[in-house]
């Protein structure tokens, strides 16, 4: 397979068709090899417009929702990124593209040496792979500037809204129970209060670690 050419027709056909015009991240998407961070049984299916699951529980996003959601969180270069749900890694490298540094937090613990193993293959050497419970994100390293949610939530819990900075973006598919679709969602903290705004529909599978979150809701 002729994974340069997929690679080009994703960025053609799904991404650029989709309102994304950030050509930084365009240059990331087109530039970073999906199939890299794909066990082999699954690299033939790399640039579909699906998700892919690469573990129960886990998977790597749709090409156009990541896309959308990493250009609506507007990350500079001398932002620090978290990644909820890493998984093998893809996410996070795409942001890594545009932060200063990433944090990527995996519970998996197979996933996260896979992650950091294709990151370092990759040379993608500012994201530092975390293993952790996802659900409480990641304290120590705290503020962010920009959260992504790799999977969707009932509500977005408190605690990650907590870990923003102040002015910083949290990016995630809201999926309420009985709903169909789910919502992109955008938060922004302004000082001690949030801001939301609804994106786009998407429905991406959600992560078990927050089927019953119930700290805030839209």
């Amino acid at each position: 397979m002729d994974f340069a050419a997929a690679r080009h027709f994703m960025i053609e056909g799904q991404i650029r068709t989709n309102r994304v015009t950030d050509s930084l991240l365009i240059d990331a998407m087109e530039v970073l090899p999906r199939e890299a961070f794909l066990a082999d049984a699954l690299k033939v299916r790399a640039y579909i417009d699906e998700d892919i699951e690469v573990a129960p529980g886990r998977i790597m996003m749709e090409p156009m929702v990541l896309a959308r959601l990493l250009q609506e969180a507007e990350i500079d270069d001398t932002d620090l990124g978290l990644v909820i749900g890493s998984a093998t890694g893809y996410e996070a490298a795409c942001m890594a593209r545009l932060a200063s540094a990433v944090v990527a937090l995996e519970s998996n613990v197979d996933l996260a040496d896979q992650a950091s193993t294709t990151l370092l293959e990759q040379g993608v050497d500012t994201v530092t792979v975390f293993k952790g419970d996802i659900s409480k994100g990641h304290p120590a390293q705290a503020p962010f500037d920009a959260i992504l949610i790799n999977g969707a939530v009932s509500e977005i819990p408190q605690n990650l809204l907590e870990q923003l900075a102040d002015g910083g973006k949290l990016v995630a598919v809201v999926k309420t129970p009985g709903v169909v679709p789910g919502k992109a969602m955008l938060v922004q903290r302004n000082g001690l209060g949030y801001s939301h705004r609804q994106l786009f529909d998407a429905n991406i599978p959600s992560l078990p670690e927050f089927a019953k979150a119930r700290t805030f809701s839209f």
